[in-house]
């Protein structure tokens, strides 16, 4: 059954198939020898538009599901889903057996082909494996042989290494918990990519690179969307072996969860970022105990984690690298109700740890950040010019870049990563 596990969802022949049924049904639904159908159909559009246009308020101004707007692509093609669902219940009570099986037919036809548009503007499920968590189900757990030696001898620099004649191919990814010794928090499994370099019997003194993924998403979405395995490999084969290890953490506990990152009522992420997964890091895996080579990155909710913990924690993290970042953390777009519920209305106690007036109060010479937005993502493109210009103030050695043909997506990230990394080579005595 492995054929069907690498089945793409995103391109080839189920994508076509999917856009043929989409196609063929939106045809049956609006095809009809009725004068008023016209009108039926105007009807179930603009009503299509008012439920996906409350639902949406309901999620991000009600609830507090999302702290920003979902993407318009991926409203239009829910517009569309919601628009041939009314289009089939009319037709079912104008038509006979036959028509309404056809109606229905139709109809799935069309929510296929939204579902299929939706995952692909996201870029979050790449193939049936991705959909269903298979390939990272069969991920190992680390086991003692890959970790630190108990003697903790520190391996050869970069700029020594020679890469030897047995050293593989590819680098291997493992999974292991990451406990909140010091903060209490209970997170989610960790995943770590160990590249060709740390699999010699002589492993250098590897640069660290932490990871968070999206919210809602968890610590996986970096393997499926953001293609990570193939890009540390193919960062690794140009630079003889050598890649940083990588760490994709889990701040929020949950995949619905919203920590901000911060020390808070919420939970004490803070504490188990910037504590315990650094501690567990270094007396775990073999890597670089100088943290000028150690970076943290993030899409989305984890570019803003990123951020935070870059300007909060410089001692830590020589660099950061944000995709599509909001340029301060949020539960909400009600900018009050993400200070009420995480510091009980104490709006000092909140900016005081937002990376706006870290680098409004201090400065940060030698380290560097890296921000990138997709062009169409235009509220991330505004975010991303004000940190870009408030962190070159503070000090830091900034690159700032907007992705062609590219949204609030994951392909955002596979595009931007190559120069990410290339950014981070450079810092870390790695460029070719």
């Amino acid at each position: 059954m492995d054929f069907l596990s690498d089945v793409s969802l995103v391109d080839g022949p189920f994508f076509w198939f999917a856009v043929a049924c989409g196609v063929t049904g939106a045809a049956v639904l609006l095809w009809r020898r009725r004068r008023s159908w016209p009108i039926v159909v105007a009807a179930s559009a603009a009503m299509a538009v008012g439920i996906v246009a409350l639902v949406h308020w309901i999620l991000i101004d009600v609830m507090a599901v999302f702290s920003e707007n979902l993407p318009f692509e991926t409203l239009l093609w829910s517009t569309a889903a919601v628009a041939a669902v009314l289009l089939c219940v009319v037709r079912l009570f104008r038509t006979g057996w036959r028509g309404r099986l056809g109606s229905i037919a139709a109809m799935l036809g069309v929510v296929l082909l939204c579902v299929v548009q939706v995952n692909s503007y996201f870029g979050l499920n790449n193939t049936v494996a991705d959909l269903l968590g298979t390939a990272v189900a069969r991920i190992q757990p680390l086991e003692p042989g890959l970790q630190r030696a108990a003697e903790g001898k520190a391996g050869v620099q970069p700029s020594e290494w020679k890469a030897p004649d047995d050293m593989p191919r590819s680098g291997t990814l493992r999974r292991a918990t990451i406990p909140g010794t010091a903060s209490g928090f209970s997170a989610r499994e960790a995943y770590i990519y160990l590249p060709p370099a740390y699999l010699t019997s002589k492993r250098p003194s590897l640069p660290v690179l932490v990871l968070f993924a999206g919210q809602p998403g968890g610590p996986a979405d970096w393997l499926t969307g953001g293609q990570l395995r193939s890009q540390l490999d193919k960062f690794a084969e140009a630079h003889a072996g050598l890649a940083p290890v990588t760490v994709l953490v889990d701040p929020n506990g949950t995949g619905s969860a919203n920590t901000m990152c911060m020390d808070s009522r919420i939970a004490p992420a803070d504490t188990y970022l910037s504590q315990d997964v650094p501690n567990w890091i270094s007396k775990t895996l073999a890597v670089s105990t100088d943290h000028t080579k150690w970076a943290v990155g993030g899409f989305s909710f984890g570019g803003t984690c990123a951020v935070q913990m870059g300007t909060a924690h410089p001692d830590l993290f020589g660099s950061s690298v944000g995709f599509s970042a909001e340029q301060e953390p949020a539960l909400a777009k009600d900018r009050k109700k993400t200070v009420a519920d995480s510091f009980d209305g104490d709006v000092a106690a909140f900016e005081a740890r937002t990376p706006l007036t870290l680098m409004k109060e201090h400065r940060f010479p030698g380290n560097g950040m890296y921000l990138t937005a997709g062009a169409t993502d235009n509220e991330f493109i505004g975010y991303m010019k004000v940190l870009a210009e408030a962190a070159r103030e503070a000090g830091f050695t900034v690159e700032d870049h907007i992705i062609a043909h590219s949204g609030h997506s994951w392909d955002t990230v596979v595009r931007g990563m190559p120069g990410a990394l290339d950014f981070l080579a450079n810092r870390w005595g790695l460029a070719k």
